[in-house]
């Protein structure tokens, strides 16, 4: 069972190593982002152990390209934040797992041996409304083949709308689900956006598959 272990904390990385040897493994160690794509994209891993705070590449950066390559070797995050959303940001990324330093290397050893066990399937679901796709993993959104731009709060919106095809979202709804929990503006922030998403995913197409209902809310239909 080979792993690769990404860990700038060059202590962190040779315990960790070290008892992953003992359990069984066979471990190849990088020190930064960089180093660590390369390796998970030259070489063949079970696993990968990956540190979100990493020099030269984040973490969540070296995931995303891995799946926007098609490598979809499980990988176990490891972090020092524990907050809801950076888990969330790991997940839709591509995540398989996600452990919280410090953390209970027998538990390390389980999970990583679960993610062996259940391989490597091409997982990534595309999320489709007719000829609209969104890829959670790459974060890439096409229309009829051609790409297009978002930002990360689009991105949320549309994937949040897409989520729930031809039904009717009320404002409420979508900011308790793409907005974060402290947000303190007003509601007409998602009227806002909706604009923002119609003049990208409907307009240049003359399409209009991004509809308000009035006094209820909003809903993505398809072509």
């Amino acid at each position: 069972m080979r792993v690769l272990l990404v860990e700038d904390e060059v202590l962190l990385a040779e315990t960790i190593r070290q008892g992953l040897k003992a359990a069984g493994f066979v471990v190849d160690v990088a020190h930064n982002g960089v180093d660590g794509l390369w390796a998970a994209t030259e070489n063949l891993y079970d696993v990968v152990v990956l540190d979100v705070m990493l020099p030269g590449m984040h973490g969540y950066s070296v995931l995303k390209q891995m799946r926007e390559r098609r490598n979809w070797v499980p990988v176990i995050m490891l972090t020092a934040k524990d907050g809801e959303y950076d888990q969330t940001d790991a997940f839709d990324l591509g995540a398989d797992d996600y452990l919280t330093k410090p953390f209970s290397f027998p538990v390390l050893v389980a999970r990583l041996r679960a993610l062996i066990r259940r391989g490597a399937p091409e997982r990534p679901v595309i999320l489709a409304v007719g000829s609209l796709r969104l890829d959670p993993a790459t974060r890439q959104v096409t229309r009829n083949g051609q790409a297009i731009t978002l930002t990360a709060r689009e991105f949320g919106l549309l994937d949040y709308l897409m989520r729930r095809p031809d039904e009717v979202l009320s404002k409420a709804q979508i900011l308790d689900n793409v907005w974060d929990p402290d947000f303190r503006g007003g509601d007409n922030v998602v009227e806002v956006y909706i604009g923002y998403l119609r003049r990208k995913i409907d307009e240049p197409f003359g399409l209009n598959t991004l509809r308000t209902v009035r006094g209820m809310g909003y809903r993505l239909s398809t072509d």
